[in-house]
């Protein structure tokens, strides 16, 4: 029997609804698909679930595990999530909306306050809008690009004392300070009238609270490697525009903490207009710098309360203290006094209105990572080795001599002098083999990992680098011998973030870099490499290099991990005259940008 074709008006109107609701249901289903994949939309939601999934690996532990083990396995198929867009300049140690619920005391919230790993977003920061790689040094010392850090306030409110200044496209940095507005070099140029700056002598200098760092970018000129810290504060962003220039620097606070330096590191010190309360808390500040600073180097203060309106007290008491530690005082020139501290332990503290006393054998002089500040001054002779200035011999010599705190230690002379050549060999291969261009203008800031003696940057001494030597915290405390160099570096705890904003570092260079994260006795990581990898993505800059040696099988999971942070690697062997087997990992981070929609 056929079918029977009724008009349509005879229709069963229970067919027409079924009909209809299929046919409805298709067309929605094609027009969700072109809105998904064609409109802002569509990436809109997107972002949303993006950010959805990234937010819940910081709310739930076991789900960050989970991504964790993933990359760690090379499972997870698709690279890390990018940050919200808000985030290009987070410093997760140094984030104020977490800090600011803590003590005020001595400025404790401004110090470093580390989240632990579970609570933090597993997630790549992206860089700012309109990013573009940094104008290569030397430019970069007198301009950098806007866009990279799009920050007013300091050109704003400093402008006028010659800070720095927005022109166009460019911030310019014109050399001023709020002590010097006529310029650094001007500055400089006084103080060479009472300090020896030229010819070697001085060689490690500390710029406390320094702005835009441009005390220090003046004095490279002179031969004189000059540290800039400042804490994280209200000038937004000074030691993120220090990097940016090319000039070394990092964040930090002297709050109740030692600065995380070894003990006579510094031949120089200065502070202009640093706000550093040094006689405060019975002179702990005063103290903590007494600690730093070589036997024979400088301190300089300029600004309160050197001959300051209303601040006489604060001035006699400064005055008072260095009588009491016999700094000899050099010169007041205006706002500015120079001290030198005196050489050996001729002078010791006797009674004295702030209570100093010396340290007992108990305190180590140069244990400084988490370590608190101490009321007690640090004789030169409770370290061994000669250190103080007049004994160590002049830059550059003093770069390739052995350091006497080397020689002290066990095999020092022989290990030191094997690392010397150990590291000539190493990076005359990364040059002619790996082509690294270390001698590109685009590499400035450099970053060793795992620095131990400093023979990686010495054998980048003739660069136009200048190289963070970092001694992990848990390792042999080798710092000393780096500062007796004229070399400069900090210690720190890889299990931890880095004391710096992202994007600060061209090129990153470590040496056994699962040694970093592991216990003492090598049978467990104390944290996930992972973390590590997602940290030095968060300080290299876009278009930046890693080099990473270790064993075949670290650097296996080392390439797997590079995919995931969106480095491209590849796996090299070793110089041919190096034992072990080691091979050599090289990887570029490539200049990646968030969809504009993303926020």
């Amino acid at each position: 029997m056929g079918h029977l074709n009724l008009p349509a008006s005879k229709r069963n109107p229970r067919q027409w609804r079924l009909l209809d609701i299929v046919t409805a249901a298709f067309f929605g289903i094609v027009l969700l698909f072109f809105v998904l994949l064609f409109t802002p939309l569509g990436d809109s939601m997107a972002a949303s679930g993006r950010q959805t999934l990234l937010l819940s690996t910081a709310s739930d532990p076991r789900q960050r595990q989970r991504l964790v083990t993933l990359v760690e396995a090379g499972q997870h198929l698709q690279p890390i999530e990018y940050c919200p867009a808000e985030a290009v300049a987070h410093m997760p140690c140094e984030d104020p909306r977490r800090n600011s619920q803590l003590s005020r005391e001595m400025n404790f919230y401004r110090e470093r306050h580390c989240p632990l790993p579970e609570e933090t977003p597993l997630c790549l920061i992206p860089p700012p809008a309109g990013y573009k790689i940094p104008v290569p040094w030397p430019e970069s010392l007198h301009k950098i690009w806007h866009a990279n850090m799009p920050y007013n306030k300091i050109a704003d409110r400093k402008g006028h004392q010659g800070w720095m200044k927005r022109e166009g496209e460019y911030f310019t940095f014109p050399g001023g300070g709020t002590m010097f507005p006529g310029g650094a070099g001007q500055y400089i140029e006084k103080l060479s009238q009472y300090i020896p700056l030229n010819g070697g002598t001085l060689r490690t200098a500390l710029d406390m609270g320094c702005g835009v760092a441009s005390f220090g970018g003046t004095l490279l000129s002179q031969g004189i490697l000059a540290l800039s810290f400042a804490p994280r504060d209200s000038h937004k962003s000074q030691i993120q525009f220090a990097l940016e220039r090319g000039v070394p620097a990092f964040v930090a606070m002297l709050g109740t903490r030692r600065l995380p330096f070894p003990a006579f590191s510094f031949d120089l010190m200065h502070c202009s207009r640093c706000l550093i309360p040094f006689t405060a808390y019975n002179a702990t500040y005063f103290i903590e710098v007494d600690r730093l600073l070589r036997p024979g180097g400088y301190l300089v203060i300029s600004g309160p309360p050197v001959q300051w309106p209303k601040q006489d007290k604060e001035w006699a008491d400064l005055q008072a203290v260095a009588r009491a530690l016999c700094y000899e005082l050099i010169a007041v020139d205006g706002n500015t006094v120079i001290w030198k501290k005196p050489v050996g332990d001729s002078c010791l503290p006797s009674q004295n209105e702030f209570g100093i006393e010396l340290c007992d054998e108990s305190v180590p002089p140069s244990d400084a990572w988490y370590y608190k500040l101490k009321k007690c001054v640090t004789k030169p002779s409770s370290v061994k080795g000669e250190f103080a200035l007049g004994t160590i011999s002049k830059w550059p010599e003093r770069l390739t001599k052995v350091p006497s705190r080397a020689i002290v230690m066990k095999n020092g002379l022989d290990v030191f002098e094997a690392d010397a050549r150990r590291w000539a060999r190493r990076v005359a291969y990364y040059r002619d083999s790996l082509d690294l261009k270390l001698k590109s203008p685009a590499v400035r800031n450099v970053m060793d990992m795992n620095a131990f003696f400093g023979g990686f940057a010495a054998a980048l001494a003739s660069e136009p680098v200048w190289v963070m030597n970092v001694i992990p915290a848990r390792k042999p405390l080798t710092l000393d011998v780096i500062y007796d160099r004229g070399l400069i570096g900090v210690y720190h705890d890889w299990c931890e973030p880095f004391s710096t904003y992202p994007r600060t570092y061209d090129f990153i260079h470590v040496s056994g870099i699962e040694s970093l994260i592991k216990r003492q006795d090598l049978s467990k990581s104390r944290c996930s490499l992972v973390d590590l990898m997602v940290e030095m993505d968060r300080i290299l800059r876009p278009e930046g290099r890693v080099l990473i040696r270790d064993s075949p099988e670290v650097l296996d999971k080392v390439a797997r991990m590079a995919q995931a942070v969106r480095w491209s690697s590849s796996i090299h062997d070793k110089e041919p005259e190096s034992h072990g087997r080691e091979k050599i990992l090289v990887a570029t981070k490539s200049l990646w940008k968030v969809p504009s929609n993303s926020h």
